[in-house]
C-alpha cells in the first residue's frame, strides 16, 4: 500500500516542525511538501499528486476556508487551528477532521488515520465509465502584494517573461510570479493553447490566422512558434470548413 503524499500548510514555521515531525512517525504519511502560504500551496497541488493537506485556517493572501473552495476536491483536508469556533463550518466543506492547536500526536495520528480509511474515495475512477467533470471558471494569483482572482473567460492571452508571467484580460495585465510551464498546467487545455515559447492564447479569442501570427483582434497579433504549429492547426481542424 503507498503512503499518502501529505502537504502541509501553516504561516507559522513552527507549527510546520510539529506537523513534519508527526508525518514522519507516521508509517502511512509521506511529507510531500510545507508550505508558508495558500498561493504556493496551491501550486504544489496543481503540480503533483498530493493526497492529503494538513491546512491551517488563518493565513494571509487566503483563509484555509476559502483555500478548500478553490481546492475543489483535489485533496482530502484535516484541518488544523487554534480556534474551535471553525469546526462547524469547516466539516461543511467534508473536511476529513479538525484539530485544535497545540495538536497532540495521539489525535494527529487518529485524524490520519481517518483520511486513510477514506483513500478509496480517492482511488481514480475505471477509464472505461465516462465521468463528467466539473471545470473551475476562475484562477487565484499573487500579484501587487494581494491574492487576485482572475475569471478564465476574461483571459486573452498569456505573455511569459522568464520567471514571470503578464496574464492579459478584459480589465487590464495582471503580472505574477509563475513559469509558463505553470500556468500551462493551470489552464484547461480545451481552452486555451501554448503556440508560441512566450504565449499562450485562449482560443476562443481567435479572429484569423496570417502567415506566422495569430491575431486575437486587428491590433493584437501573436507570433506562432514553429514548434507548436503543427498542434495548433491540428487543435482547429474539427472547426475549420474549407480543409483543402
Amino acid at each position: 500500500m503507498h503512503p499518502l503524499n501529505c502537504l502541509l500548510v501553516d504561516d507559522e514555521p513552527a507549527a510546520l516542525d510539529i506537523l513534519t515531525h508527526y508525518v514522519n512517525q507516521t508509517p502511512f504519511l509521506k511529507l510531500a511538501g510545507r508550505c508558508l502560504g495558500p498561493i504556493e500551496a496551491l501550486q504544489k497541488v496543481y503540480s503533483e499528486p498530493i493526497d492529503l493537506i494538513f491546512l491551517d485556517i488563518h493565513m494571509p493572501e487566503l483563509s484555509g476556508l476559502d483555500f478548500i473552495k478553490v481546492l475543489n476536491g483535489r485533496a482530502k483536508v484535516i484541518l488544523t487551528t487554534a480556534y474551535s469556533q471553525y469546526a462547524l463550518e469547516g466539516y461543511e466543506h467534508n473536511v476529513v477532521d479538525y484539530l485544535l492547536k497545540p495538536v497532540a500526536f495521539d489525535r494527529f495520528l487518529k485524524a490520519a488515520q481517518k483520511a486513510l480509511d477514506q483513500r478509496s474515495s480517492l482511488t481514480p475512477p475505471n477509464p472505461t465509465v465516462p465521468t463528467q467533470t466539473v471545470e473551475e471558471d476562475y484562477i487565484f494569483v499573487k500579484a501587487d502584494n494581494r491574492t487576485q482572482r482572475i475569471t478564465l473567460s476574461d483571459i486573452q492571452y498569456v505573455e511569459g517573461l522568464g520567471n514571470y508571467v503578464s496574464i492579459y484580460t478584459d480589465q487590464g495585465r495582471v503580472v505574477t510570479l509563475l513559469t509558463m510551464k505553470e500556468v500551462e498546467e493551470r489552464l484547461p487545455e480545451r481552452r486555451f493553447m501554448r503556440i508560441h515559447r512566450s504565449y499562450l492564447i485562449a482560443l476562443d479569442r481567435l479572429q484569423y490566422i496570417e502567415g506566422n501570427e495569430v491575431f486575437l483582434d486587428k491590433k493584437t497579433a501573436i507570433p506562432l512558434g514553429e514548434t507548436y504549429r503543427e498542434k495548433f492547426f491540428k487543435a482547429l481542424e474539427s472547426k475549420t470548413l474549407n480543409k483543402r
